[in-house]
């Protein structure tokens, strides 16, 4: 998984509230359990004004220059409620979004994010909506600056600060799933098991090694 330290890119505005995993990958979409090939299918439904056909809706943000190089979105409030489906991330991640916005999430989408590389930022709605509005001025020019380390957020002539759990970022920061951070510290486990096989080898079915 990519390292996430910093990221300064353009930001897509998309402030609507309760924005569900539905939307973003709508079940039609999921054709497949490869995390490949999902993108097309992200925010088919507004995307698109002929979906089977994949004509695009010109009204829709990322169908619009500069915003198609976004790699940050805005959002409103519980982004990526509803269901489960991690099918949602992995069509941000393979369009190129690396960062999310909002005021607040779902709770498994905002694990599912950290998982797959892509940053989570809560900030209160009105950074959001003061961000956005800067954003739209020159989406271009007027890029968002995320720096995790630090855990800010700078745009719009000011810095927004966001917290984050300590393993999360951990995760984040060394471009780790959940395995990769358990393997981080296998030699301390290898070590209790070997002692445990000692101390305790009707545990095991070998004993002890």
């Amino acid at each position: 998984m990519e390292k996430f330290v910093s990221l300064k890119a353009i930001a897509a505005p998309v402030l609507r509230v309760n924005i569900d995993t539905d939307v973003i990958i709508p079940s039609k979409e999921m054709k497949g359990v490869s995390k490949t090939g999902l993108s097309v299918g992200m925010f088919a439904n507004w995307r698109y004004s002929d979906v089977a056909a994949r004509v695009e809706n010109p009204e829709f943000i990322l169908n619009r220059a500069p915003y198609r190089q976004a790699q940050i979105l805005l959002s409103g409030a519980n982004f990526g409620c509803g269901s489960s489906r991690e099918h949602a991330v992995w069509a941000m991640k393979e369009w190129g979004f690396k960062a999310v916005i909002a005021p607040s999430f779902g709770a498994i989408y905002y694990g599912n994010c950290v998982r797959n590389g892509i940053l989570p930022v809560v900030l209160p709605d009105d950074a959001v909506q003061a961000i956005a509005g800067w954003v739209e001025q020159d989406p271009a020019a007027n890029q968002v600056d995320i720096d995790l380390p630090s855990q800010k957020v700078h745009a719009a002539g000011k810095s927004f600060s966001f917290s984050i759990g300590d393993s999360d970022k951990e995760m984040l920061l060394e471009g780790l799933d959940p395995i990769g951070v358990t393997l981080k510290r296998d030699p301390a486990i290898q070590a209790f098991e070997a002692k445990d096989r000692t101390a305790r080898p009707w545990v095991y079915i070998n004993g002890p090694t």
